[in-house]
């Protein structure tokens, strides 16, 4: 965004016929699981009570860290709250926010991120080098995840032969990463 804050979302919308029973909730624990297989357990989501932190295997360092959810409509919010990832003057800032919308037949799931204010990008007006590493290593790891999580869970639901197609949508303005 123009501040250097981050805006991803990723979704899918699903039959209601298979996706009946999502909630925002069980997608909340269902990405846990998945980052945690995904990075063959070397980050682990670890769900505390004062909310829950993803963390590096093997330490207690907190790559991320989110405030325990906040539950409204279809939407589970986690508002970041620190991590090594975490642009230290904006530890107070950005959202994780899951949603499992139901409308009519649809049900729409979203993985959204909200001025998150990655430690790579370093401050509003980040370098040129600094705005392409982060593209290349936390954006691409983010879409990666997030994408996949989202292709699996319809193939969970639809079956394993279903189609899956990937198409880019400009909600916001700002600049691409």
């Amino acid at each position: 965004m123009e501040d250097a804050s981050v805006f991803s979302v990723q979704s899918t919308d699903l039959p209601k016929t298979i996706a009946e029973s999502l909630t925002a909730d069980g997608l909340l624990f269902r990405y846990m699981d998945y980052v945690k297989k995904f990075t063959l357990a070397l980050i682990r989501p670890v769900a505390l009570e004062g909310g829950i932190e993803f963390r590096l295997v093997g330490t207690g360092l907190s790559l991320i860290s989110f405030l325990p959810p906040v539950y409204e409509n279809d939407f589970a919010t986690l508002r970041i709250c620190g991590g090594f990832l975490v642009q230290p003057r904006q530890c107070d800032r950005g959202e994780l926010r899951f949603g499992a919308e139901h409308s009519g037949e649809i049900v729409r799931v979203s993985l959204q991120l909200n001025e998150f204010c990655p430690l790579i990008l370093g401050s509003h007006s980040p370098s040129l080098i600094r705005f392409w590493l982060y593209r290349i290593t936390q954006a691409a790891m983010h879409r990666l995840v997030t994408v996949r999580f989202l292709s699996l869970l319809y193939h969970e639901l639809a079956g394993s032969s279903a189609c899956v197609r990937i198409v880019n949508v400009a909600v916001r303005a700002g600049k691409p990463v």
